[in-house]
């Protein structure tokens, strides 16, 4: 196999799509996986589109994931420029080589004839398409109207009958005939070239031999191999992938929900689980996994099982491979990532030892970073209000003295840790001929002001005797029966 090369080519129209990070995964993921290269190129010859900081937060967000790029934007190869708006006179150039063939030719039709013209082909209950009316202009009436001054685009000249049969790799042997295929701009009247010969002289100068994409493109597919056969160029192999769906069976949109993964990572998601997530969405390994690490995913990726049906984006499931993820973690790692959130809520944090613990009570029940914060605030806040149906459920008379015998009991403790609490109050139920958790739910309530949480003793034994002695007896002062 010659040297594998594929490329991730978004257009800088703000930050890294969903759909986007998953193309970019597949063609880095069969670069990596045969020690070939991975391109990233910047298609911005659409101005129009253009936002401004779009690079950066494409970069960004392929670096947040994970996917280093071999060639691209900072980090130059052979194949440069990688960013189109840097290529007008390559493209320009090839442009004119097609023109010189006679297999491009220049149209003046105007915007609002195009319209006129497609509103007839709707009337008439024909598929709207360019009826051709400059592709045999002579070479004289052509220069005229240029030298006039009249505005132009260049057209490919595409074949009026016969067919083309292409193999995808995801979707075996495709024919699509001439007669259903535009003349289409390759040049703007602007001098920018559309993505149909930009992406073509692109992929061919840079020797990209895998083109993976969203299989919107498939019925794009023959009009750019049209334009290799006019050059004279070899095409790569083209991979089409399924797309991405919401829940109803719709393309993901903004409409139902976050697309862009920025959104998911300000929510707290982990890249290794975004990475985890989105390689699924399309493709298996063939039996019952499901978590997977990058480089795992190096190993076990190939393009022959990704799957045709579109890809359901199931938000259900990517909260259960982040707390997935989240579990891998060690400690260390995990307290790196969670601090940032908690110095972000303006909690004084009394040492890193004092987090892991907290951390390594409540993450069982964690399913993005915040939930760490959420989830143990009581930790870091002494509670003032205490939630009404637990209230109502365990807080009787009977609750604030068998409490006060507690903190009796908890304060003659020379050792105050979870095993000993944890028998004191259990000592104290079996005196009392209670059942434990009588105890334990109000307990529960005055030191966290939930009715529910982590273990009630572990906790006692992180929050220390002094905190857990004054917050019972603030309880017992405070709550109203």
């Amino acid at each position: 196999m010659s040297k594998i090369r594929t490329r991730f080519a978004p257009s800088p129209t703000g930050f890294l799509h969903i759909g986007g990070l998953r193309t970019a995964l597949y063609d880095y993921l069969i670069a990596k996986k045969h020690n070939g290269s991975f391109v990233l190129r910047i298609e911005d010859t659409d101005q129009n589109r253009f936002v401004e900081g779009g690079i950066e937060n494409i970069i960004d967000g392929l670096h947040w994931a994970g996917i280093d790029y071999n060639e691209g934007p900072l980090k130059d190869g052979n194949f440069g420029p990688y960013i189109q708006s840097e290529c007008l006179e390559i493209y320009k150039k090839h442009a004119q080589e097609l023109l010189d063939k006679g297999l491009a030719y220049y149209c003046f039709c105007t915007t609002q004839r195009l319209d006129e013209v497609r509103q007839r082909q709707i009337a008439a209950k024909l598929p709207p398409a360019y009826d051709r009316s400059c592709r045999d202009l002579s070479k004289e009436e052509v220069e005229k109207r240029i030298a006039s001054g009249e505005k132009y685009v260049i057209r490919m000249r595409v074949p009026l009958d016969g067919e083309i049969t292409f193999n995808d790799v995801v979707r075996g042997n495709v024919t699509i005939k001439y007669k259903v295929i535009d003349d289409q701009v390759i040049v703007k009247s602007d001098g920018f070239p559309t993505y149909h010969l930009a992406v073509v002289v692109d992929d061919h100068r840079m020797e990209i031999s895998h083109v993976i994409r969203g299989e919107e493109w498939l019925p794009s597919t023959p009009k750019h191999l049209l334009l290799y056969q006019y050059f004279g160029w070899q095409p790569p192999l083209f991979a089409h992938v399924p797309l991405i769906l919401n829940p109803d069976k719709s393309k993901l949109s903004k409409r139902h929900g976050d697309v862009s993964v920025e959104s998911y990572k300000q929510k707290g998601y982990l890249p290794e689980a975004i990475v985890n997530f989105v390689v699924l969405l399309g493709w298996n390994p063939g039996d019952t996994r499901e978590i997977f690490t990058l480089e795992e995913l190096v190993q076990e990726f190939s393009l022959e099982r990704i799957h045709k049906a579109g890809a359901i984006f199931n938000i259900e499931k990517l909260n259960w491979l982040n707390h997935q993820h989240i579990l891998r973690k060690t400690n260390d790692e995990l307290l790196k990532i969670v601090k940032p959130w908690f110095i972000q809520k303006g909690f004084t944090i009394k040492s890193d030892d004092f987090l892991l613990k907290v951390m390594e009570l409540i993450k069982e029940r964690v399913t993005v970073l915040p939930d760490f914060v959420t989830y143990s605030e009581f930790f870091f806040t002494e509670p003032t209000t205490f939630d009404e149906k637990t209230k109502a459920k365990c807080w009787n008379i009977e609750t604030v003295q068998t409490l006060q015998r507690l903190v009796d009991l908890f304060e003659k403790l020379t050792t105050f840790d979870a095993p000993s609490t944890e028998q004191a109050l259990r000592n104290l139920a079996a005196e009392l001929n209670l059942n434990a958790t009588k105890i334990i739910q109000p307990a529960r309530l005055a030191l966290t002001g939930m009715g529910q949480g982590p273990s009630l003793f572990h906790m006692i034994e992180v929050l220390g005797k002094e905190t857990t002695l004054k917050r019972i007896e603030f309880a017992i002062k405070n709550i109203t029966i």
